[in-house]
């Protein structure tokens, strides 16, 4: 499974690394809030995405790694019941922590970057 694509033809320049970095990194926010994580990434998206095809591409990239996050965490909550899913919780937060600093550190660099988990819900 692949987890970066090859940059476009055209780099992004500075300014569209930064708020891309800053997409990913807002996700972060889930750790205060549960849903700041997507909120945040979200707000960047629809202010960003018509004037800087690097931050549409990426802020879509990451709201729908924040879906999907949200989705497993819910789905570990309602079986919580069972004991096993909170290790399960355990491994899907430090997943989306190292993951998500691996996008930002990606997306500062130009480099499209791609989740290795994640459900495309918006395209």
């Amino acid at each position: 499974m692949q987890t970066e694509a090859a940059a476009p033809a055209a780099s992004p320049s500075r300014e569209e690394r930064q708020w891309a970095m800053l997409c990913h990194m807002s996700a972060m926010l889930m750790y205060a809030t549960l849903i700041g994580g997507f909120i945040a990434p979200l707000i960047i998206w629809l202010l960003k995405r018509d004037e800087m095809p690097f931050v549409a591409d990426q802020g879509r990239e990451t709201l729908n790694f924040q879906i999907t996050t949200l989705l497993a965490l819910c789905l570990c909550g309602v079986l919580v019941l069972l004991i096993i899913p909170i290790l399960l919780i355990g491994v899907i937060l430090v997943f989306h922590f190292i993951v998500t600093i691996v996008a930002a550190v990606k997306v500062s660099e130009g480099v499209v970057y791609r989740y290795p988990i994640c459900w495309r819900v918006i395209r």
